[in-house]
């Protein structure tokens, strides 16, 4: 299958090398050329521009930063796209930006499916991420093959932009077990517990987030290379702060969290960077 993949950044490269590893031929293309020539070593074609990466690929990977970078190069794609071609617009955009860019798809009559990924590179390079994705049975069975080599899990949540909106939860609820783990270890060098017994009795028990406690494991290291930057996470909580419902004071406390660690300069560290902030 003829895959491109606009916006080839660390997500959109380890994406284009497990899709080549999965027998799929792909193209990519970055505003920033010199960053990808990495992947023509690996089987990848370099496109010099969106309407030349779009022509004859049957899938097409938008993965670039937020909703107006989204728009920007859907303004060229849409209109070089084969018809029987589908969008998988993967990047978290939050709900408006959502509905804005399904509204463009259906303007020009390509199929489009809300997918936002969970998960990092790591996941995308060994093709264990997981897709929510919103959309068109028909626009869904054409993009299986993309969906099951990139991920492990592929929920399939509603008709239109239902994924988006969920996307925003999910990482609302990865957020705040990061920050409640780093709270909860700084409590346990407050009251004299060793660490290891907290995480001791947090793994042995239905307590245990594996998330969580691979973050606990990146806090105690004060390891804060970038997995899920704290800039990313506060994007994400804002964009939820923006949608139709009345933001919970959780929702705000993590906003005011993840902007203390991100003026202390960790804006382009892992989210476990928050303990590192009083």
């Amino acid at each position: 299958m003829k895959v491109t993949i606009l916006g080839a950044g660390r997500m959109g490269s380890a994406m284009a090398l497990r899709l080549i590893d999965t027998g799929q031929e792909v193209t990519v293309w970055n505003r920033e050329r010199e960053r990808v020539v990495p992947l023509a070593d690996a089987g990848a074609t370099l496109a010099d521009g969106i309407v030349a990466a779009v022509d004859d690929a049957a899938v097409i990977i938008t993965m670039v930063t937020d909703g107006p970078a989204v728009r920007s190069v859907a303004a060229e794609m849409l209109p070089a796209m084969r018809r029987d071609a589908v969008w998988l617009q993967a990047p978290t955009v939050g709900a408006e930006w959502a509905d804005r860019l399904r509204q463009l798809a259906d303007e020009r009559g390509r199929a489009i499916l809300d997918a936002p990924v969970s998960g990092s590179t790591g996941p995308a390079r060994n093709g264990t991420l997981t897709w929510l994705v919103a959309g068109p049975q028909e626009a869904i069975d054409a993009a299986r093959p993309v969906l099951d080599a990139l991920g492990q899990h592929v929920f399939l949540v509603g008709a239109r932009q239902e994924a988006s909106r969920l996307k925003l939860i999910v990482n609302a609820w990865m957020t705040a077990a990061t920050v409640a783990m780093a709270d909860a270890l700084r409590a346990s060098d407050e009251l004299g517990v060793p660490r290891d017994t907290l995480l001791e009795v947090l793994s042995g028990g239905p307590l245990g987030m594996p998330y969580a406690l691979q973050k606990a494991q990146l806090m105690t290291t004060h390891d804060y290379t970038p997995g899920f930057p704290i800039e990313l996470a506060l994007k994400d909580i804002r964009l939820m702060e923006q949608t139709e419902m009345q933001t919970p004071p959780l929702v705000r406390e993590l906003d005011r969290r993840l902007t203390n660690a991100a003026d202390a300069g960790h804006a382009l560290d892992d989210l476990a960077a928050v303990a590192a902030v009083d």
